[in-house]
C-alpha cells in the first residue's frame, strides 16, 4: 500500500467533504463531487481490490464538516498482566476498543467497547493518553483517527467472545502476543504498563 497516497486521497476527501457541505451553487457542488472522485480513485490504487465506486458511495456517507473519528481503547489489569483481545479481522491481539458512537462519552464508549468485546465489566479510572494517530506508527487507514487509551478497574464479568473477537486474555508485560498494529502498538502497551504502576504520571497528549 502506497501510505503518502491514502493520505494525500484523505485530504481530498476532507476538502471535497467540507466543500460539499459549505457549496453555495451547482457550480461548486460538481467540483467537488470530482475532488471526491479523484480521491477515491486515489485509495482504490493503492489496493486493486477496492472499487472506486463503492469509495465515492462509503465517502457520500460522510456528511458535515469533517472532524477526526475518536477511538477509546480500556487498559485493563490483573495480577499485573493486561486484558487483550483476538481480532478475528487480522488475528492480531489489541486493547480492547473501537469507535465512540454519537450519544456516548468517551469513557462510556470504553466501558462498553470493553465488555462487548471481552465479556468483562469495567470502571474507568484515569485518561491516559490522548492521540493524533497519525503521529505514531500505525498503519494508515481512510480516516484521521484520534486515539483516547484509559486505565481501567476490573469490576465483573467473564471472559467471552463477540462477533469481532475470538480470544481473550490476560498477558505478562513481557510475554505479549502479536497485536493489531492497527489497533494498538507495542509502545502503547508499555505506557499502559507504566501507568498502572505509576498512577499519578500525567496523562499523554499528541
Amino acid at each position: 500500500m502506497n501510505n503518502d497516497l491514502l493520505l494525500w486521497a484523505r485530504k481530498l476527501q476532507a476538502i471535497a467533504q467540507n466543500g460539499l457541505t459549505y457549496a453555495v451553487n451547482n457550480y461548486d457542488v460538481e467540483r467537488y463531487s470530482e475532488i471526491r472522485r479523484i480521491a477515491a480513485e486515489m485509495i482504490a490504487i493503492t489496493d486493486p481490490g477496492v472499487d472506486a465506486q463503492r469509495v465515492v458511495e462509503f465517502f457520500s456517507r460522510e456528511a458535515g464538516h469533517a472532524t477526526p473519528k475518536v477511538d477509546v481503547r480500556a487498559a485493563v489489569f490483573q495480577d499485573n498482566r493486561i486484558l487483550l483481545v483476538r481480532e478475528i479481522s487480522d488475528g492480531g491481539w489489541t486493547l480492547p476498543g473501537g469507535w465512540a458512537d454519537v450519544e456516548d462519552s468517551p469513557s462510556v464508549a470504553a466501558v462498553r467497547e470493553t465488555k462487548e468485546e471481552s465479556g468483562y465489566d469495567v470502571k474507568v479510572t484515569k485518561l491516559v493518553a490522548a492521540y493524533d494517530r497519525d503521529r505514531h506508527p500505525h498503519p494508515p487507514i481512510p480516516y484521521h483517527a484520534y486515539k483516547l487509551f484509559f486505565l481501567c478497574e476490573l469490576i465483573g464479568g467473564a471472559a467471552a467472545n463477540s462477533n469481532e473477537t475470538d480470544g481473550v486474555d490476560f498477558f505478562a508485560e513481557d510475554n505479549l502476543p502479536a497485536l493489531s498494529l492497527t489497533r494498538t502498538l507495542p509502545e502503547q502497551i508499555t505506557l499502559m504498563f507504566n501507568h498502572h504502576r505509576n498512577p499519578h504520571l500525567k496523562t499523554e497528549f499528541d
